[in-house]
């Protein structure tokens, strides 16, 4: 991937945890604001690095960027003329809702294959050039699996770090939000990949969201 990509993905990432950190915190403390945009960085940042890491093994690359809706109906033209990106929808959500709801989903991704995935298929190593929706289901969960390992750390320490349970917290939530089947969030992928993966991940999020629940309040 070009160096202007990977500027370009950098500040994705950056200005989504920006965004993310005041949503989250409101109406509390804004001193609080920069260690909650650091945890969201974190917490995006490895979601994202979780899932490139998984596409290399597949010759394809992931691109990220914000996530945005095209199709608002189902009938044929029902969609806008470009992709309407959704970043301020977390921040008006919060103000609507005086912080009732925290909306986390702001980021979605593509994916290519490389050249030489396509190389490899006439070697006969792959069946298809493009990936399957199956392939790309398999690294959205991991990006999951990267944020409830994240979570578990965050428990670990606990009071060894300065907001270690809230940073426990914020992944099982991020995680909990992202598998929402819904436009091209990482849930959507999941669920026209294969629904059982979907529905197994759901179970699991919900389980680590209910713990998180009663260890932690």
């Amino acid at each position: 991937m070009e160096l202007k990509e990977k500027i370009k993905e950098t500040w994705v990432v950056i200005i989504a945890a920006l965004i993310l950190g005041p949503c989250f915190i409101y109406p509390g403390k804004t001193s609080d604001i920069p260690m909650f945009s650091i945890f969201f960085f974190i917490i995006i940042g490895a979601n994202v690095l979780t899932k490139k890491y998984l596409a290399y093994f597949f010759e394809a690359e992931v691109k990220t960027k914000f996530w945005s809706i095209y199709r608002y109906w189902f009938k044929e033209g029902g969609h806008f003329k470009r992709p309407v990106y959704m970043l301020w929808f977390p921040v008006f959500l919060t103000i609507f809702t005086m912080g009732s709801i925290k909306w986390m989903p702001i980021i979605e991704f593509e994916i290519k294959p490389k050249i030489e995935r396509a190389a490899r298929r006439h070697e006969g190593m792959y069946r298809f050039v493009e990936m399957t929706e199956w392939h790309i289901a398999l690294i959205a969960m991991w990006g999951i699996i990267a944020n409830l390992l994240l979570a578990i750390i965050g428990y670990l320490l606990g009071g060894s770090i300065p907001g270690g349970e809230t940073f426990s917290k914020l992944n099982i939530y991020f995680a909990l939000w992202s598998l929402l089947p819904i436009s091209g969030l990482d849930g959507a992928k999941m669920f026209f990949g294969s629904r059982p993966l979907w529905f197994s991940f759901v179970i699991i999020v919900l389980l680590f969201f209910l713990f998180s629940v009663r260890v932690f309040i």
